[in-house]
């Protein structure tokens, strides 16, 4: 993904000949304002109260997204297969090769999730893969090759792009696959901007204080993902939850995701001189920024490490509530995805905690014994499993 420095640094020369890719029936110029709901109408972040805590300012988000899909599915079906309106017949050959790039970045770079979205609809198929890729670069952003030439200015020319591409002006290729994508399902801006918000506190954070602060920072990085992709991914129409509900679990899978990477790339982070564990549960396990430095695996660092995988496991327990409600077709590579990282966790235990110099991992064999696991978990709703449960 190096190009995307390009893109970011300059990018308006490159937006006017996209311009013709994106469908003018989409829902173009929506305001980030809700009607009819009881939730709060402001297009802030979550950032935007600080005096509260950081679920709360996240659940407000949460509110909003389900408010959009629940109109959506109250009012109408989305009309997918409705042919794209434009002049020239080159330009939705252009989209359809937007939408397979999309897809080969997703085949490279995430092979169990790829194989997963072969078995969705076409259509959520491809919006997956133009939300992948769009995550993809933003978070190459601060972590790819080109991440020690981005500065907040080049974040704020991406902040402007994603405004740009939700109003139907794409930059490139890329950008126009997500910007058909948010013109045919109720996805908001907002969930992408916090991301972005993610990228800025990269950039200039490197400790959390306490879990509140890191709860929003991995709401902000891989909560966000979960936000953006249920209006995709769908509701089955057989599901009896809320739309928060389900809404709740993508966000708590998020999370889970990323207390997850955290822990795996303790050492590896702690080389790049930053530490994501939070600083007051380090102090009240008698360990400090030193001795993750010295990376000596110890009994107060074990007792350290059973505490945060336990909390992750709580996460993945609640986004497994919410996974059978999707759309039948969406939920192979949801849990696949849940069952592979999950056993990451399991992967820190085997090392015995040593997260300083060993990488936990999910070897081969072990993922081809999960795939048809999710696979079967995928075929049942979420009553089926419920009983399952109770056996």
């Amino acid at each position: 993904m190096s190009a995307v420095l390009l893109w970011v640094v300059c990018p308006v020369e490159n937006a006017q000949p996209l311009l013709s890719l994106v469908p003018r029936n989409g829902r173009r110029g929506r305001s980030c304002k809700l009607s009819s709901t009881g939730v709060s109408a402001a297009c802030s972040s979550a950032v935007a109260h600080p005096s509260r805590s950081s679920e709360e300012r996240v659940y407000e988000v949460v509110l909003k997204q389900a408010a959009l899909v629940r109109e959506q599915r109250g009012e109408r079906a989305l009309d997918l297969k409705k042919p794209i309106e434009s002049d020239d017949m080159a330009d939705w050959n252009l989209l359809n090769e937007a939408y397979q790039r999309c897809g080969e970045v997703c085949a490279e770079y995430a092979k169990t999730f790829y194989l997963g979205t072969l078995l969705m609809t076409p259509e959520r198929r491809r919006a997956v893969w133009a939300i992948y890729v769009w995550c993809r670069r933003t978070d190459e952003l601060v972590d790819g090759p080109n991440a020690s030439h981005i500065t907040p200015k080049a974040l704020e020319r991406w902040d402007k792009r994603l405004n740009d591409l939700f109003q139907g002006r794409p930059y490139d290729m890329f950008d126009a696959a997500l910007s058909d994508t948010v013109a045919k399902y109720p996805v908001d801006i907002q969930p992408f901007k916090d991301m972005i918000e993610g990228m800025r506190l990269d950039l200039r954070k490197s400790r959390y204080e306490n879990f509140d602060e890191l709860y929003l920072y991995c709401y902000y990085v891989a909560g966000t993902v979960g936000l953006m992709s249920v209006p995709v991914m769908g509701i089955a129409p057989e599901s009896k939850a809320s739309t928060e509900t389900v809404y709740n679990a993508a966000l708590a899978l998020g999370i889970a995701n990323q207390l997850t990477n955290i822990l795996r790339d303790v050492g590896e982070d702690a080389r790049r001189g930053r530490i994501y564990l939070p600083q007051e549960e380090l102090a009240r396990a008698g360990l400090s920024d030193d001795d993750i430095f010295r990376g000596k695996v110890t009994d107060k660092w074990r007792n350290f490490m059973k505490g945060q995988i336990k909390r992750a496991r709580k996460f993945f327990d609640e986004a497994e509530k919410g996974v059978g409600e999707l759309n039948s077709a969406s939920r192979w590579p949801v849990w696949a995805s849940l069952l592979l990282y999950r056993q990451i966790l399991d992967a820190i235990e085997a090392n015995d905690y040593n997260n300083f110099t060993k990488r936990a991992y999910v070897g081969k064999a072990k993922k081809l014994v999960s795939l048809p696991v999710a696979y079967g978990r995928a075929l049942m709703g979420a009553s089926d499993l419920a009983k399952l449960v109770v056996r």
